[in-house]
């Protein structure tokens, strides 16, 4: 989910075993597990490996985000506190940290909590999974694309999502969410290369 592996990175079950000290039959199960949640490929002859998605998989599940995102973010509305948006901006501070140390795997990290703390006041758990499952599928292809987009700054957008918070503009906060989603995909493909 945040980009550890890159796509198309083979795992094995001795290797994720002794990196999560754990025997064979843990390191079986969660890679079926993930497998079907579609993080992870598992070929006929047993072989594993993170996802290479093609762009038409990047589209789909961009759009699946943006409904996702966009109704989770329009649900935390109305639960959103001064405290919610302080720690919004810190985490969007930390961003720029990251951003300035080119470390993409924290990045991604706090990219994900950064939403993932918003979403948790729409009090949504099953649409929060479903946007998590997302994630998890996009991780690796996500972990390629900022290694080539060299950011300088925090996402636009963000900024957006925390004035429309402040606001109590849902409208305004529906297109940043939106625009936060399929901006940032969009390079994932390789007409936004």
């Amino acid at each position: 989910m945040h980009g550890e592996i890159g796509p198309g990175e083979a795992l094995t079950l001795r290797g994720l075993g002794r990196e999560f000290g754990v025997s064979m039959t843990p390191a079986r199960e969660a890679i079926r597990r993930l497998a079907a949640e579609g993080a992870l490929t598992l070929s006929n002859s047993g072989r594993v490996t993170t996802p290479e998605l093609t762009n038409d998989r990047i589209e789909e599940l961009a759009a699946l985000r943006a409904l996702l995102e966009v109704e989770l973010a329009s649900r935390a509305l109305p639960r959103a506190h001064i405290a919610l948006i302080e720690r919004l901006q810190a985490i969007n501070a930390r961003i720029a940290e990251d951003i300035a140390r080119q470390d993409g795997v924290a990045y991604i990290r706090r990219n994900l909590e950064f939403h993932r703390t918003l979403f948790l006041r729409a009090q949504a758990p099953a649409m929060l999974a479903m946007a998590e499952t997302v994630w998890l599928q996009l991780g690796p292809t996500t972990r390629a694309l900022y290694g080539r987009l060299r950011r300088k700054d925090p996402p636009h957008f963000h900024r957006l999502i925390i004035a429309a918070l402040k606001a109590g503009d849902e409208p305004g906060l529906r297109l940043a969410v939106r625009s936060d989603v399929t901006q940032g995909l969009k390079h994932l493909t390789r007409q936004g290369e």
